[in-house]
């Protein structure tokens, strides 16, 4: 009989606790980086949640009816990597095939944040299996899991039948004082609080550091009483060694209904010297071998062994979380399977939506423009869009930042609805001015297979970026709708004219931007966007209506596939200038190569609407867009010319924005800034030595 045989379940739950934080110790130690305070405090906890409280199953980790652990403050990511690889946590890869390898080997955890290791710095979702979001910083765990808790609200609404429960998990978020005092955290949790989501638990690791010290240097108030304002259930544990309390609590937060439940957790480290706990446990620093050899001395630990894990610990795991887990999902799946005969359209959603596929006929009656000089504005173009593709696309649904009216993202469509507590099968969702955690609650919802979008405008993308660049890193489909993308608000000033947007999106790594220059590119790029599995992307539409291009006379707009195609050419091709444009300017280089034409000069037209999907495309196709023989090139565009010199080359020159905007009506702002076809014309005159 072993030594663990003999163990009482007291002291199996003690030494998996002390398992958890002696190897974050000897990772943090090894790397001379990391965080091992608040591993060190929360191991209880996280012990206690996924060994005793949620329904996880360790050998199929993206099992959908899984509960969700997000780990906000994921500079203490050792916590996670402790478990993942204790519970013995199977790799899936890209295509969802379980690898029967371990997500996370003690190897990894021994190469702590180094080159190649599945243990970095900061949960990763798209590196790590059993990571459901990336995070790091701070506030965006938080902000992500209401999405998820809005997602499982909806799949709830829509795909379960009496006797059929298929989606009803529950999504655990931790987070410390840095995560509730990034304003992210607050647009989230008032909205999770307006929306009931009772399925929603945020667990407050109320340890009172950071970096600089105490938090009573800048955070003094009653995070209770806030929360409770929210429409919160709070609860508190003050024991953060207390398994058993901590079990308890999480049991009342199951049982409340209508309120998300906030359990703070009054946490303190005790091992070694008090001036070095604070440290390690703000500024992420290694104990140095001395604390080492105190904290586990402390834990009763041997104090020369490094990355122990003791016989009897996995053995814990597997008989908790992994036998709970495996009973869970075996539950599942046959419910699933009997679900399948009772209700096959629905079981074939779940499937489609799973593997991020589309249904058939996703893309049947999207809009065709004819042409109209007057034209359709972006944003009215992306609207009709948008309420076909709802209805085609069961789990397509999205919302605004309170500006559906204006960005046009309203789904009018009967039955469309808006979600709300008591409606949750509504595909409207209404953020509120919340930009920043909208754009992070549509990761959420993407992360649980949901496709979704957000919206405002274009000029407060500075407020959901941090999100939509997570999207990028975590390779989500997620879908950002700007509108009022340029100076078409006019008389609103430079406070609503974005100027330096499009250049950020464009130099963010894994992220789609497109700036369509008609109606029918709106559709086409739509159509582009919604084939894509693992990249997010940002559309930047017009307020005013753009003229909609006779495709009877220029290409048609399924170049938009291609990021950048000849629009129009000079006669007989072999072009001697090359207008290049995006959006509203697209029919400004149209009008100013119709005049060159008639000059005798031989213009092409080049509409680029995504410089990335560009990017993609073989040199072959490039060289023939932009011909490299031809050095005279113009772009044009209302936005910082930063970028443009990628195309245009040292020969070529940019009519673009070198200042911020002013207010006036459109016209007189075009005039001022030099967007006028004869302008244009002057330009390409000038490259060309012909003025």
């Amino acid at each position: 009989m072993t030594i663990a045989a003999q163990m009482t379940d007291a002291e199996l739950d003690r030494l998996s606790v002390n398992t958890i934080r002696t190897l974050s110790i000897d990772a943090v130690e090894r790397a001379k980086s990391g965080h091992p305070g608040t591993p060190m405090a929360l191991a209880p906890l996280v012990y206690t949640l996924w060994n005793r409280v949620m329904h996880f199953d360790p050998l199929d980790p993206i099992w959908p009816n899984r509960d969700r652990f997000v780990l906000s403050n994921g500079h203490a990511s050792m916590l996670l990597w402790s478990v993942l690889h204790l519970t013995g946590t199977c790799a899936v890869n890209a295509e969802y095939e379980r690898l029967g390898q371990p997500s996370v080997s003690l190897d990894d955890i021994r190469r702590f944040r180094q080159i190649g290791s599945r243990a970095p710095g900061h949960p990763e979702y798209h590196w790590v299996s059993g990571v459901e979001t990336t995070t790091g910083p701070l506030g965006q765990g938080t902000a992500t899991s209401v999405g998820m808790a809005i997602a499982r609200k909806w799949l709830a609404a829509r795909y379960n039948r009496p006797g059929f429960e298929i989606f009803d998990y529950d999504i655990y978020t931790v987070c410390g004082d840095g995560c509730l005092m990034e304003g992210v955290a607050s647009e989230a949790a008032s909205l999770a609080g307006h929306l009931g989501l009772d399925n929603l638990c945020w667990i407050y690791d109320n340890n009172h550091i950071t970096i600089e010290g105490q938090t009573n240097l800048a955070f003094t108030e009653d995070v209770a009483a806030r929360f409770m304002g929210y429409g919160w259930n709070v609860l508190r544990v003050g024991d953060a060694n207390d398994c058993d309390r901590i079990q308890e609590a999480l049991a009342v937060f199951r049982k409340t209904k209508g309120r998300p439940t906030l359990l703070i957790l009054d946490t303190h480290i005790g091992y070694g010297s008090p001036n070095k706990q604070d440290t390690a446990a703000a500024h992420g620093e290694p104990l140095g071998e001395e604390e080492v050899r105190l904290a586990k001395r402390s834990y009763g630990w041997p104090e020369d062994a490094q990355f122990l894990v003791p016989d009897g610990v996995r053995e814990h795991f597997a008989a908790g979380v992994g036998a709970r887990g495996a009973a869970a999902r075996g539950s599942w799946t046959a419910l699933l399977a009997s679900y399948r005969s009772a209700y096959p359209e629905l079981a074939r959603e779940i499937d489609q939506m799973q593997r991020r596929d589309l249904p058939e006929g996703w893309d049947r009656n999207l809009p065709v423009f004819p042409a109209d000089a007057k034209g359709v504005a972006g944003r009215d173009a992306s609207g009709k869009v948008l309420n076909v593709l709802a209805q085609n696309i069961p789990w397509f649904l999205g919302g605004s930042a309170d500006l559906g009216p204006s960005n046009k993202t309203t789904l009018k469509y009967e039955g469309a609805g808006s979600f709300q507590a008591g409606t949750p099968t509504g595909k409207n969702l209404h953020f509120g001015i919340r930009e920043h955690a909208m754009a992070a609650a549509v990761n959420g919802l993407s992360l649980s297979k949901v496709r979704a979008f957000g919206a405002t405008f274009f000029i407060f993308s500075d407020y959901a970026r941090p999100a939509i660049r997570l999207s990028a890193l975590m390779e989500l489909p997620s879908i950002f709708v700007f509108t009022h993308d340029a100076m078409g608000d006019g008389e609103d000033g430079p406070t609503h004219q974005p100027v330096e947007h499009l250049a950020s999106l464009r130099a963010m790594p894994g992220l789609i931007t497109l700036r369509p220059g008609d109606a029918n590119e709106v559709v086409e790029a739509y159509r582009y966007v919604m084939q894509l599995r693992h990249q997010p992307a940002v559309l930047a539409l017009s307020r005013q209506p753009l003229p909609t291009l006779d495709r009877r006379i220029y290409a048609p707009a399924t170049g938009v596939a291609r990021g950048a195609y000849v629009l129009a050419d000079a006669p007989g091709g072999n072009p001697e200038v090359i207008l290049i444009a995006s959006g509203s300017e697209l029919s400004l280089a149209v009008e100013a190569h119709g005049k060159l034409v008639a000059e005798g000069i031989r213009s092409r037209v080049v509409s680029m609407p995504s410089w990335e999907i560009f990017e993609q495309q073989t040199r072959e196709y490039r060289d023939g867009v932009l011909p490299p023989a031809v050095k005279a090139r113009l772009a044009v565009e209302q936005a910082s010319t930063f970028g443009w010199e990628r195309y245009v080359g040292p020969s070529g020159a940019v009519i673009g924005m070198e200042t911020f905007g002013a207010s006036a009506p459109l016209k007189e702002l075009q005039k001022k800034f030099g967007f006028q076809p004869d302008r244009v014309v002057a330009a390409a005159k000038t490259l060309l030595g012909k003025a």
